[in-house]
């Protein structure tokens, strides 16, 4: 059965797209099956990788809206063998407000989910930021939650905000729901202000936090533009070599 993380923050600009895209592309890159499901109205995602959001003949919003099944929403990442995603792109926006009055809406990814779940080593859902009815409905999917958390003065401020939902959505909606860890992105060794964030992160908030820590990168800032995920476009920079090293956590941690 396929381990399914949620990569989420209702903050917007702390690198989860950037997570979402390269940690599945990176655990792809150690031989695993992978699907990325971009739950995200901008689909940075989808685009991240190549796809051509305007041009989609079934995304999420379709599945969200029982227009397509979950196996025609999949799509293939011809760039990454063992990849494949269900893309995402502004149709999505008005998904909220069109699944008012649908009984158990909480669960319609869920219920999709189900059906390929084992097809898979992960699953990986990319969360609008902010805590509205399409999160709701990736904590309810999930197993886990991955927090980034950028190393920046503001960085907990949300964050409580969050930890309070999905522990919400742990007592009524889904009782496996935990947090997976905490990431620290956009780290700036030259600063004294990334230090003192971490360290404050961690007095402050009872969960795990990754050993790992993504670096500001000028180079993972640049891969999403040409539609490809840090490993393919260097393979050899620093937010590559990161990005590994957070698969490799990943992955120690489902054994």
């Amino acid at each position: 059965m396929g381990k399914i993380i949620a990569i989420a923050n209702q903050k917007g600009g702390v690198g989860k797209t950037t997570t979402a895209i390269n940690l599945s592309a990176c655990l792809a890159e150690a031989g695993k099956k992978v699907l990325v499901i971009d739950l995200d109205p901008q689909g940075n995602t989808t685009s991240g990788f190549g796809l051509e959001k305007m041009e989609l003949s079934n995304s999420v919003y379709d599945l969200m809206l029982d227009q397509c099944t979950i196996r025609e929403s999949i799509q293939d990442i011809e760039t990454i063998s063992g990849m494949q995603m269900i893309p995402s792109n502004v149709d999505l926006a008005g998904a909220e407000i069109e699944l008012l009055g649908i009984p158990e809406k909480e669960y319609i990814l869920k219920n999709a989910v189900d059906y390929i779940r084992d097809d898979y080593d992960y699953i990986m859902i990319d969360c609008p930021p902010a805590l509205n009815m399409l999160t709701v409905n990736a904590m309810t999917t999930a197993d886990s939650i991955l927090v980034p958390i950028q190393c920046e003065y503001y960085a907990l401020e949300g964050i409580a905000q969050l930890i309070r939902t999905i522990e919400l959505v742990h007592e009524r909606l889904n009782d496996k729901l935990v947090i997976e860890g905490v990431l620290f992105t956009m780290y700036d060794a030259r600063t004294k202000l990334s230090a003192e964030v971490i360290d404050t992160v961690k007095e402050n908030l009872n969960a795990r936090i990754y050993n790992t820590i993504i670096p500001r990168n000028v180079r993972l800032a640049e891969a999403p533009s040409h539609g490809l995920p840090i490993h393919l476009y260097d393979s050899r920079s620093t937010g590559a070599e990161s990005y590994r090293n957070l698969a490799k956590e990943v992955i120690a941690r489902g054994k």
